[in-house]
């Protein structure tokens, strides 16, 4: 029997702020447990709430650049549950009337395009987080995290392969960096990610019975976490059994999903609307503003980057992948207008040693590499030298001029010197030189890689062809 997989995701990204949704405490990560709260994320009888309306806006330019429907009235809910690390009992979210519903996204796998729904996006509140220790039977509340501002984005469930689920993750971590309302670090939390996960018969139009997988922090554990997830429940159906609705955690160490409860539905969380908080009233003025300061989006600068630099679309979609790279590799055609050659550098020396996230703290600064590639194309120094400079200014920043200078790696295009040495090496290489007045012109690369060896990599290689070309014939 053949089995199509069916998987929805639920995000959880945490909104760029300084203070949390419903009070003025600080978000900031990694300060000592239990030093920012107070009365109201503590939920201490008698607090009450107030909405941070940076959140609002912020969910508002997601909703703009999916394509949702923005609710103009939206309301806040109570969801019930009881866990330690969430003091008032319940979490403040919305559910009847989220901010935005109908959202879409258009994915790409294997040169197909696929638009994949949105159901819903919608404001909440994090809960705390519990430490748990290692050696003693005992768990640590820290409630620092409780109140930081979150927007949930669930999609439907239109995607059919682990692959698929996460170009979507991907796509969607893109969109919210180049917004500016998330910093998207999966290590921290910052962008969290539930699947739900079934398999049915193909053909079939009723869904089978769904797994929630939990507790994975970055794109490779979703998508391990999910072909594993993918393979247990055909095995079980294949055997005749009956796959059991519960929430499942990846443990990436194993390699397995373990069960961690049964799975909830909504009327388990007893919604009803929050008592302390009015509804939220959009107008069309908000909606404008928030328009106007929407940024080119990464499919609109990769077409763009196609279209007017003529770039190939794998070049495109590399360079647009973070804000960060994009806004860098545009910094360097400011000063060294020739995309190919740029994208081509930074696809291969620098994306080899520095994240696209953390473009904006690279130590090379865009124009320090325009000038590099500039002396490359003035042929003060050879593509092979500018390697080994590049990795001086990724280790200790610098100028690249200052650093050629100072370690004397200036090219040799002295005709004169070049040309003894050429007659110096064709002399020492008699059998060489003969294969290739026979006709084994490929021989010419082991001439030059002698003469490259000889001046320590410094002479010009295109001079250097040349000369061997016309002393050889």
């Amino acid at each position: 029997m053949e089995f199509e997989t069916v998987i929805g995701l639920e995000i959880h990204t945490q909104m760029k702020t300084k203070s949390k949704i419903f009070c003025g405490c600080s978000t900031e990560f990694g300060a000592p447990p239990n030093t920012h709260t107070c009365p109201v994320c503590l939920g201490l009888p008698g607090s009450l709430p107030v909405l941070n309306r940076q959140v609002v806006h912020n969910a508002i330019k997601l909703a703009l650049a999916c394509g949702f429907t923005i609710n103009r009235r939206n309301q806040f809910a109570r969801k019930n549950y009881f866990y330690p690390d969430l003091p008032k009992g319940y979490q403040i979210s919305q559910y009847e009337l989220p901010i935005a519903e109908h959202g879409r996204l258009e994915i790409e796998v294997d040169g197909t395009k696929k638009t994949i729904g949105i159901t819903r996006a919608h404001m909440e509140e994090d809960a705390g987080k519990l430490i748990h220790s290692d050696t003693e039977p005992e768990s640590y509340v820290d409630l620092n995290r409780t109140g930081t501002p979150l927007l949930e984005i669930v999609s439907e469930p239109d995607l059919r392969s682990p692959e698929e689920a996460v170009a979507y993750l991907k796509k969607l971590h893109a969109i919210v960096r180049y917004l500016d309302i998330s910093d998207g670090n999966m290590q921290e939390g910052s962008f969290r990610c539930d699947a739900n996960i079934s398999l049915r018969p193909k053909g079939q139009e009723e869904f089978g019975t769904r797994t929630e997988l939990k507790n994975m922090n970055s794109f490779r554990n979703v998508q391990l976490a999910l072909e594993y997830e993918q393979r247990r429940q055909r095995d079980i159906l294949l055997d005749g059994g009956e796959v059991i609705q519960q929430t499942l955690l990846w443990n990436p160490d194993k390699g397995v999903t373990e069960p961690m409860r049964g799975k909830e539905e909504a009327h388990d969380y007893r919604y009803f609307p929050d008592p302390d908080l009015v509804p939220v009233e959009i107008d069309e003025a908000w909606i404008r503003q928030v328009q106007d300061e929407m940024p080119e989006l990464p499919d609109a600068r990769r077409q763009r980057f196609m279209d007017d630099m003529e770039l190939p679309g794998y070049d495109a979609t590399i360079l647009t992948a973070s804000r960060e790279l994009a806004d860098f590799f545009e910094a360097v055609l400011a000063d060294y207008n020739n995309p190919k050659k740029v994208s081509n550098f930074i696809g291969t020396e620098l994306l080899r040693e520095y994240p696209a996230e953390r473009m904006d703290a690279c130590p090379v600064a865009p124009a320090q590499l325009a000038a590099l590639l500039t002396m490359v194309e003035k042929g003060t120094i050879s593509g092979k030298i500018a390697k080994t400079v590049f990795a001086e200014m990724l280790d200790g920043g610098g100028d690249p001029e200052t650093i050629v200078k100072d370690k004397g790696l200036i090219q040799m295009s002295d005709t004169g010197e070049l040309t003894a040495l050429v007659q110096e090496i064709i002399e020492a290489n008699p059998a060489q030189a003969q294969q290739y007045r026979d006709g084994k012109t490929k021989v010419i690369g082991f001439f030059v890689g002698q003469l490259m060896k000889k001046t320590k990599g410094k002479a010009n290689p295109q001079l250097a062809n040349e000369l061997f070309r016309k002393e050889l014939q």
